[in-house]
This record gives C-alpha cells, structure tokens and sequence, in this order.
C-alpha cells in the first residue's frame, strides 16, 4: 500500500519539529520566521511492448525555512531532520538574510488573514497498491490499447503512478497547518500506422482516490481509439475561422488568463490584461469561480503557502473581471491584499453555456476542432497567440478528416471576446475545469 506509515505520528513530530525551528530562528534574532516540511511515498511503474521499463519507489522529504531580519530575508533548505542539520540550515537562512538588501514589500502575511478553519477537503486515498498490481494494471493498459486496432503498431509504454504526502506549514504569528494527501494516475500512449500515416496519441486518468480512476481497460483503449482517429491527418489553406478547443485545451486559455491576472504579472506589468479590475473582457455569459474547497478535488487547500485561509470567489463574473490571484509580496507591491494565492489559483471553474459537444459542433457548422497544441507561442505581455495544431476538419456540424501542420494565431484579448459557447463536457483532471470553448474565429495558417 502506497501510504505514509503512522502518518499522525509524523504529524505530531513534524509539529514539534517546527516549534523548536520557530523558537530557535527568535533567539537567533529573526523578527519573524516561517518553515513548511513534506514527506511523502510513492510508487513509479513504467511499461513498454509487455517488458518492465521502470519500477521506482520515492521516499522524499524536506525542510524550507525563511527567515526574516526586519525586511531582510534568508531562505535555506534541507532533507537531512537531524538536530545539528536542522541547526545549520537555520544559521544558513540567518546568514543570508543579514547580508541581503531589505525589500519593504518582504515578510509574513497579514496574522489577521492566517486560516482558522480546516474544513475536512477529504484528499487522503491510499492505494492498496503494490509493485506487481501496478506492473499488472500497466501491462492491462498496453495490452487493451495493443489489441484494440491493427492499425497500432508500436506503443511508447504505460504508466502508473502513486503517492502520498504530508506537508506542515508553520510560522511566527502562531499559525500551523497540516495537510496529508494521495494522488494517483494511468496513462498509457501508442502509436497507429496505415501505410506511410503514422499517429501518435495518448490518454491518462488522475484521481486522488484510486477508486476513481478509469479502468486500464478504458484508458487503453480511449488511447488506441485516439490515435487511430488521427491517421491520414492532412494539412488546411490558409484561411479564418471558427476554432473549438477541447477541454483539455480549453483549460490552457484560463491558464494564460490565470496567468496575465497573477500579481507577479501586474506588479512588474508585464500582462496584457493590465489594471484589468472592472474591465469586460469576456462576452457577458462567461463567469469563472475559484472554490478552493472541493472535497477530492486536485487543487483544494484551505490555506496557502504562506497559512493564509483560501476563499471561495468570483474571478469572472458577467465577462467582467473581479480580482487577482494575489500572495502577500505581490499584493503589498500593488496596494491591495492578499487573495491565498501564494500556492497559485486553487479549483478555477468556467460555468458552461449549457450546450453539449454536439451542439457545439453544430453551432460552430465549419471550423477547426484542435485537440493537441505544440509549442509555447503565448506572449503574455502582449498577448499575441501562435500555435502548432492537430485536431479535425468539420464541415456541417461533422467531423470530416483529421488535421495536422496547422498553426492557428490570434490575439487572447479577441480570443476571450470572441468566445461564443462552453460545453458541458467539463474535464475535472486538474486545477481548472471547464468544458470545450467555441471561439468565432482565428487565423490557420497551413499550406
């Protein structure tokens, strides 16, 4: 079983451990201090044409520490518990601190924003799991997507992934958080070949409870049937029109906007959504919510990095921006407060326009549905968008051929205006859910 052993026995450790850190860095005469320590356990499983290619257990932990001396800050880290380490990683922070320049914007957050409630978010799911179920479940995986089709020649493996973790954070305005979680995932990528076309295509599942995770059977055959669909892909003219980002692209958009609202993106104003507070710039249906407290879900926390408590709020409501994803530095540096968002954004849910997927293909009629991106081409500071795409060719509402050595361009500010739908089909494997995002129209470049 992947789980840590006498978990609340660490607990109960770690605690006093952060205790004896936090007393010891006030001695030493740090105004304020604050420490986060992990351990976790995990299992590795990797498959590839039937052969073990890789069984790996992780038996990870660590210590980071801050120190603060006025707006002086040191940072030292360590994976080494022991007393006499623990002691000369705090003399490391306490060094560094006193020979760096003060920043004013530097400290602790806020002790009136520390979290007081630990509502239960249930994310600790331990797998009874061992090296040769995960090898079995992997194998299981391949096989299905092997057999599934001729037409897949090759695989490039399957894999199984385990882990359990406990994180303490702790700092000196008396505020100390446990959090003890699991995380579990099935993926599995082959490739098909139909004369000279060759495809590659992949599917994974990713759960922190290992209930919920797809079967191997689903998993490999949804990659099979992935890659299959893919052959004879052919190149588009270069023309304008509508685009469809499927869900698992779809989330990539709320990323850059997650993106160009963060604090560090306005405070150095390197955003194109600058001063974007108040602003419409989404169509007046668009509302996207961050609730950090899903119970199970990937990114739930009830507090942040720096312990202070997480919120359930609008970030986009009626197309019109609410707020940002602000920690204490970035929020000081612009006058504002801080949002618990020194993690990063917790659970961002864009609401759906209530239409299926079908209907979106028929509400797009003739268009560009892209189901892969490739490369990185996201200005973010001007938010010009270029990227390499696979998808499918629809005509009528229907699929009529695959699609590959395409680029499709826009602006993200006429990309976000120019959203005329969002499914239904929410894809929850990750931070952000949302459905496929009909955009009206972008560039595609191809022949």
């Amino acid at each position: 079983m992947i789980e840590l052993e006498n978990r609340f026995d660490v607990a109960t450790e770690f605690q006093a451990m952060a205790e004896r850190v936090l007393n010891a860095a006030k001695a030493k005469g740090a105004t304020a201090a604050e420490l986060e320590i992990d351990k976790g356990t995990g299992l590795s499983v990797e498959v590839r044409m039937g052969q073990v290619d890789k069984l790996q257990y992780h038996r990870d932990q660590g210590i980071n520490l801050t120190v603060y001396f006025g707006h002086r800050k040191g940072f030292a880290s360590t994976a080494d518990f022991s007393p006499q380490a623990l002691e000369d990683t705090l003399e490391a922070a306490c060094r560094i601190a006193r020979y760096t320049s003060e920043d004013d914007f530097n400290g602790l957050a806020e002790p009136e924003q520390m979290a007081s409630a630990f509502p239960k978010l249930d994310l600790y799911h331990p797998w009874e799991l061992d090296a040769p179920l995960a090898i079995e479940t992997a194998l299981q995986a391949e096989a299905v997507a092997r057999e599934h089709d001729k037409r897949i020649t090759n695989s490039e493996g399957a894999g199984v992934d385990s882990y359990a973790g406990l994180s303490l954070y702790a700092n000196s305005h008396h505020f100390m958080g446990i959090s003890h979680a699991t995380r579990h995932s099935l993926s599995c990528a082959v490739v098909a070949q139909d004369g000279d076309s060759m495809q590659r295509d992949y599917w994974y599942s990713v759960s922190r409870v290992p209930g919920h995770l797809e079967s191997a059977d689903t998993v490999g055959a949804e990659a099979a049937q992935r890659a299959v669909r893919r052959l004879h892909a052919r190149s588009l003219s270069t023309r304008e029109a509508p685009v469809l980002f499927v869900p698992q692209l779809a989330r990539g958009l709320i990323g850059n906007l997650a993106g160009a609202i963060s604090g560090g993106s306005q405070y150095r104003k390197a955003s194109f959504l600058l001063d974007s507070i108040g602003q419409q710039v989404f169509p007046d249906f668009v509302q996207l919510r961050e609730d950090p407290l899903i119970p199970q879900a990937l990114a739930s926390r009830s507090y942040d990095a720096e312990g202070v408590a997480t919120q359930q709020r609008d970030i986009v409501k009626d197309g019109i921006i609410q707020g940002y994803f602000l920690g204490s530095y970035s929020a000081r540096k612009l006058g504002m407060t801080s949002t618990g968002n020194a993690s990063g954004t917790s659970n961002l849910l864009l609401a759906d326009t209530g239409v299926t997927f079908i209907d979106l293909l028929q509400q797009m009629g003739t268009g560009l549905m892209v189901t892969e991106l490739i490369g990185s081409g996201v200005n973010g500071i001007t938010g010009d968008y270029s990227r390499g795409a696979v998808g499918y060719w629809v005509e009528n509402g229907m699929i009529v051929h695959p699609v590959e050595e395409v680029t499709i361009a826009g602006n993200l500010k006429d990309m976000f205006k120019g959203i005329v739908a969002i499914g239904d089909d929410v894809d929850e494997r990750g931070s952000i859910r949302t459905g496929s995002i009909l955009i009206d129209k972008m560039t595609i470049a191809g022949q």
